[in-house]
């Protein structure tokens, strides 16, 4: 009986996909963190005073981007029929990474009363950002790009476990 382990076969034929993910995530980020800081400090001062309006709407922005991304490179081998199917998906993964950095940024802007920039990005961009990205890697590999995971990608063959070797 094989094992669900993560075996250094299995981690070895999964880095280029994370490094692909870390890929998208890095101008996803940019584009993210970007616009926060645009709404929030930049000229106007759009949402200067609604930091979580801010972050709402730079996460869209950066889903939209991140999706492009994820469907047409990252799990372009997992990707199912329905792109309708899998965008609805994605955007509730998203939600629930969203939810996790606007509620660390709630906790620290309110709770804790730390209302610095500084404050408001490291919570929402290194602790929020940094716990939805695991969230939304997982939820995208368990509940959005569930296609056909055999199809090779170009250089990179199917997973196969120790007891597989032949």
């Amino acid at each position: 009986m094989p094992t669900r382990a993560l075996s250094s076969t299995r981690l070895r034929g999964l880095l280029p996909e994370l490094l692909r993910f870390g890929s998208v995530g890095a101008v996803a980020f940019v584009v993210d963190v970007g616009l926060f800081n645009l709404l929030r400090f930049g000229p106007g001062h759009l949402l200067e005073a609604k930091p979580l309006t801010a972050k709402v709407v730079s996460v869209a922005v950066a889903t939209l981007v991140a999706w492009l991304g994820n469907r047409h490179w990252t799990f372009s081998d997992r990707r199912t029929a329905s792109r309708t199917r899998e965008f609805i998906g994605y955007s509730l993964v998203n939600v629930g990474g969203m939810v996790i950095a606007v509620g660390c940024l709630w906790f620290s802007h309110y709770v804790l009363g730390l209302q610095t920039a500084l404050a408001d990005n490291i919570a929402a961009n290194v602790v929020g950002l940094g716990l939805g990205t695991a969230f939304r890697y997982l939820g995208y590999r368990s509940w959005v790009f569930t296609g056909d995971e055999e199809k090779p990608v170009a250089g990179v063959g199917p997973v196969l476990e120790p007891d597989q070797v032949g």
